[in-house]
């Protein structure tokens, strides 16, 4: 399906378009289609056509018209820290744009049939982040695939914020694809020639809305191995962040706001796009986590020592060494400021034992204490 749209000279012309015939509707959407150019998933022979909302196909290789894709970013309802599942990911071109909105703190998986589309979809990612302007302007969730049939998911996988399937889904297949789905969560996907937009309402409930008439390819069917037994394909994994990754990911918000000179119009909620958002929408503020202000000692801290049930920041100084004339009134400031410290390592990590915190509150536990820590300058 395509040609709803008149064909662009280039990729804003494109967008505008988009716009003009209410395909775009939202500020965030439009945002990330400005900032690929889908003529870069192009192979260089046929870029002239990438203008035209057509789908193309070359081999293993297609993407879908302009037109699809923008009703499929619309109805996936995207904001930041989301997860989020391409079942048929392709080029990745859909993929690279859903995580320029989910931001460094959500996930993007997708999976792919044919090993070719897979490296030619890395490429295309390597490439976007290595030349695109628009790379230092977004925070950027960074897709990850897999080769496999995406009807080959074990069921006892992780399940999903936002799932997309580029390809006909048959009927018999729909309770398999709704039950990728978190509790809230949102599938969209060509059902019985129709974009189809689901959301699930409960464990069992689940609201249906259908969008355009599309024509897509059906889904190919799973291979049984020789012995008889359907193949499982592994999903991406999922992994906590590493500190190393987190101060990346705060330099690089801190960069980009000093870049940006802080004049940055405000890009409506939850967006990840506008200055000092980024990290507030994954539930850290620009600041860290708020607490009332008072002057502290500014100590360096050579260790930080992760107990079982508390975080102790290690000065590598004594109490006394700091009051060198023995001064009382300073001992007891330095014993309030402890008592303080505490209060606030006890806010931000579990009131169980570690152990009992699933990666995804560790995770949001181990940022809140980083900021927290760089904040009251004990690193």
């Amino acid at each position: 399906m395509g040609g709803a749209v008149s064909a662009g000279e280039d990729n804003d012309d494109l967008i505008d378009n988009l716009k003009e015939a209410y395909y775009i509707r939202s500020d965030l959407v439009e945002r990330a289609f400005r900032a690929i150019d889908r003529a870069d998933y192009y192979l260089d022979e046929f870029r002239d056509n990438a203008y035209k909302d057509l789908a193309w196909r070359h081999g293993n290789i297609h993407l879908s018209a302009p037109c699809i894709y923008s009703e499929v970013m619309e109805a996936l309802d995207l904001h930041p820290g989301l997860s989020f599942l391409n079942l048929g990911s392709g080029t990745g071109y859909l993929s690279t744009m859903v995580g320029l909105i989910l931001g460094p703190f959500g996930v993007n998986h997708g999976i792919e049939l044919h090993a070719d589309v897979i490296e030619y979809a890395y490429q295309k990612l390597d490439s976007f982040i290595k030349t695109s302007d628009s790379f230092d302007k977004f925070e950027f969730c960074e897709p990850s695939f897999v080769v496999g049939n995406c009807l080959e998911i074990p069921p006892e996988s992780r399940q999903y914020d936002r799932v997309y399937c580029g390809a006909g889904v048959q009927k018999e297949h729909e309770d398999y694809m709704k039950n990728l789905l978190k509790v809230g969560g949102i599938l969209v996907m060509p059902l019985e020639e129709k974009l189809t937009k689901i959301t699930r309402t409960g464990l069992n409930s689940w609201e249906t809305k259908k969008i355009i008439s599309v024509s897509f390819a059906p889904l190919v069917l799973p291979k049984h191995s020789t012995n008889g037994k359907p193949r499982t394909v592994p999903l991406p994994k999922y992994e906590v962040r590493t500190l190393q990754e987190l101060a990346r990911i705060c330099i690089r918000h801190t960069l980009r706001v000093t870049t940006d000179g802080g004049d940055n119009q405000s890009r409506g909620r939850g967006s990840s796009f506008s200055v000092g958002r980024g990290l507030a929408v994954a539930g850290l503020h620009k600041y860290g986590p708020r607490f009332k202000r008072r002057r502290v000692h500014r100590r360096h801290c050579n260790a930080l020592v992760l107990a079982t049930r508390q975080v102790v920041a290690s000065s590598g100084v004594s109490s006394t060494s700091l009051d060198g004339n023995n001064n009382q009134g300073g001992r007891a400031e330095d014993e309030e400021e402890a008592r303080e410290r505490e209060i606030m390592f006890n806010d931000t990590t579990c009131p169980g034992c570690t152990p009992c915190l699933s990666p995804e509150k560790s995770w949001d536990r181990l940022q809140q204490l980083t900021m927290t820590l760089h904040r009251n300058k004990w690193v």
